[in-house]
Order: C-alpha cells, then sequence, then structure tokens
C-alpha cells in the first residue's frame, strides 16, 4: 500500500491522468482484498470521476471480476452510476442490461469502421485504400486495429464479429 501511494503522490505531481487512474483502480482493489469495500469505493469514485471524460475502459476492464463485483456495488450506490454501467456492459455484466453504442473494450474509430464496411465487400486492399483516399500503409493500419479490437485475425472473421456485435 505504502508503494502505491507514493506512485499515486508522483502520478498526480506529474500531471499523470491515466496513471494516477490506474493507481487508484489498484489501490481500490486492495482495500476490496481486505475487506474494506467502503475505502475501496471511496478510491474508485475518484478513478471514475477522472477516467469518465476521457471514456477509459481498458485500465478498468483488465483488472476482471473483482473490479466488476466493485464497479456493480459504485452503480448500486449511485457512485458515477452511469459510467459505472457503462464499464460494466464493456464486462458484458451490466446489472440493467442498458445497451451501449458498442460493446467493445476500445470501440472503433469512424475511419476504422469506414474499413470494417468495405472490409464486408469484394473490394481487395489495394482497391478499399483508393477508395477512402489512403495509402496502402495506411489501410493496413486500420485493418491491423480492427483485428485487434475485435480480438479477429482476417478479414472474414472480422465483418463476422462485426456483424455479431452490429457495428456495420
Amino acid at each position: 500500500m505504502q508503494l502505491l501511494e507514493r506512485l499515486l503522490l508522483a502520478a498526480e505531481e506529474g500531471d499523470r491522468t491515466g496513471y494516477t487512474i490506474e493507481v487508484l483502480v489498484l489501490e481500490s482493489l486492495v482495500h476490496q482484498t481486505r475487506g474494506d469495500v467502503t475505502a475501496a469505493l471511496v478510491l474508485l469514485e475518484r478513478a471514475l470521476t477522472l477516467a469518465e471524460p476521457e471514456g477509459y475502459v481498458r485500465i478498468f476492464v483488465d483488472e476482471g471480476p473483482p473490479m466488476a463485483a466493485l464497479l456493480e456495488a459504485a452503480a448500486k450506490r449511485q457512485i458515477v452510476p452511469d459510467y459505472a454501467r457503462q464499464l460494466l456492459a464493456a464486462f458484458g455484466q451490466a446489472e440493467d442490461r442498458t445497451p451501449v453504442k458498442q460493446v467493445l473494450i476500445e470501440p472503433l474509430s469512424e475511419r476504422e469502421l469506414d474499413v470494417l464496411r468495405l472490409l464486408g465487400t469484394d473490394l481487395d486492399g489495394p482497391e478499399i485504400a483508393r477508395h477512402l483516399m489512403v495509402s496502402l500503409s495506411t489501410l493496413r493500419t486500420h485493418t491491423r486495429n480492427i483485428y485487434s479490437k475485435l480480438g479477429v485475425n482476417n478479414r472474414r472473421a472480422a465483418v463476422r464479429r462485426a456483424a455479431e456485435l452490429a457495428l456495420s
């Protein structure tokens, strides 16, 4: 805990919001493990308040079921409830199952959605690049990002996953 407190102080002094959020998340999990849910929720509320404007998701979701349990407790206690529910939806465990625009940990950008739509056509890579007026290298970068975000490794699987998620 002492190390986390020093890391938090350094992150705050360096105005490093992402690291501040990470440390707050870890501290909240330590308190939860120790059985002090109240302290855990105080730290989590601070992390959620910092994270919401920037839309951080992965920092929370990567912590797995213990974080999901904390987020459920936060939502029930009206601690940044809308954002807590949005994060729970990313876990696939939303309490009220309110629909979220995209249920991906990291949503696709508008340009990636454009590329994804064209991946479902008969156009090959160079034709898609010409259609979007980007270089083939840029198209490959977008495609690689899409595959990573959707958890797939080929064009056909990306199109199928997008259909499952109603992205295209």
